[in-house]
């Protein structure tokens, strides 16, 4: 038995914005709190947006102020804002961080509580204010999970937290919103899509249903990713990118994601490095570490990212995938850690922590092998090269 948890409703495709207002109207909704950032405000997109919501006669109160890997002190602050603005739902406007703080106001604002209660293994279903999801990246998937991201910076540890409180209602996926972005942003947000769609195939929690939109969206990402870093306004490429990531934010919403997921999470923390590189500089590891374990599995997702012949054996089908996610890496530019700034002294010196926070995320727990602290020692510095 599989329990499987969507938004209510979905408008997906070219010029899905629109669609917003009729959208809000289904669920009885006008009055929308949204939650962006200064860039996305600067691009003239939060002005398109509240263009069309004001043609509808929804007038939309907008908080601006959210930080990459948003924080407890951004969260309190722009919850702050909504408890003033007397409204009647949430808009999520952006990429994962805008997402992510507006799920939490949302779940806050009816249940006023310290932000660290939420964090797993707590589970937060009681619903909040109603979640609207307009994301304007090809990554996270956040506008079809039932998770979001907070940083603790007394502790510096991303707190997951879980919950159909911060499922959205509503999803408006529209490419359009993600074309011309910038080949960095496009390539780190389009592998940490990858990053789910292969998680959750190979999750312990893994059921027909994710595995059906975890395949789909390796279909649609593998052969496109490339193309869309390159060729920043092909529509074709920005389309498959954008559909690929929800439907791996479907996938591991409702199965999970595993190791790169758990061990990323405080490599972000600790150094700042934003979510989809931090996925980026551990996958081609933390998939031959993983691999042996589930080897069928990670065939299959070599089959379907194009890299191995349908009638490949495994064993030569994972060495494929491998080779196919260093090529990845290497195609568009991901840089080591010791590129990114951080030193190996660093990056050792908090290694036992990364295991720590890895383990306590529940991540790794669906892990076909889960890694003791030596291990996760030997696989950084592999990470290194």
């Amino acid at each position: 038995m599989a329990a499987i948890n969507l938004p209510r409703v979905i408008r997906i495709g070219g010029g899905a914005l629109a669609e917003l207002p009729a959208a809000m109207a289904q669920c009885g909704l006008e009055r929308p709190f949204v939650v962006t950032d200064a860039f996305l405000v600067g691009s003239g997109l939060v002005a398109r947006m509240a263009e069309v919501l004001d043609a509808a006669g929804m007038r939309a109160t907008i908080f601006a102020e959210t930080v990459p890997d948003p924080t407890v002190a951004v969260v309190e602050l722009a919850l702050e804002a909504l408890r003033a603005a007397e409204c009647d739902c949430v808009i999520g406007f952006g990429g994962g961080s805008p997402i992510d703080t507006a799920k939490a106001i949302a779940a806050l604002a009816v249940g006023p509580r310290p932000v660290q209660s939420m964090k797993a293994p707590a589970t937060t279903d009681v619903p909040g204010l109603p979640i609207i999801a307009v994301p304007t990246t090809a990554g996270t998937g956040s506008e079809a999970t039932k998770f979001t991201i907070v940083t603790d910076e007394a502790s510096s540890e991303k707190m997951l937290c879980a919950g159909l409180a911060f499922l959205p209602t509503v999803a408006i996926v529209d490419f359009e919103l993600t074309m011309g972005k910038p080949a960095r942003l496009t390539a780190d947000t389009g592998i940490d899509s990858l990053t789910h769609a292969i998680e959750a195939y190979v999750s312990k929690r893994a059921n027909p249903f994710s595995d059906a939109m975890a395949i789909s969206a390796m279909k649609l990402i593998a052969p496109n990713i490339r193309t869309a870093c390159a060729e920043p306004g092909n529509r074709a490429a920005r389309e498959a990118m954008m559909v690929g990531a929800h439907h791996a934010g479907i996938a591991f919403s409702n199965a999970s994601v595993a190791l790169v997921h758990g061990m990323s999470r405080p490599v972000g923390a600790f150094f700042h490095v934003p979510h989809g590189l931090s996925n980026a500089m551990l996958l081609p590891a933390v998939t031959a570490f993983s691999a042996p374990a589930a080897l069928s599995r990670y065939a299959e997702c070599a089959r379907a990212m194009g890299v191995a012949a349908a009638d490949e054996g495994d064993q030569s089908a994972v060495a494929r995938l491998l080779e196919e996610l260093a090529a990845l890496n290497a195609d568009l530019a991901v840089p080591t850690p010791r590129s990114h700034g951080i030193s190996e002294a660093q990056w050792f010196e908090v290694v036992p922590e990364m295991a720590r926070q890895a383990l306590a995320s529940g991540s790794p727990g669906n892990n076909p092998r889960v890694p003791e602290a030596a291990e996760i020692e030997r696989l950084y510095a592999e990470v290194y090269g």
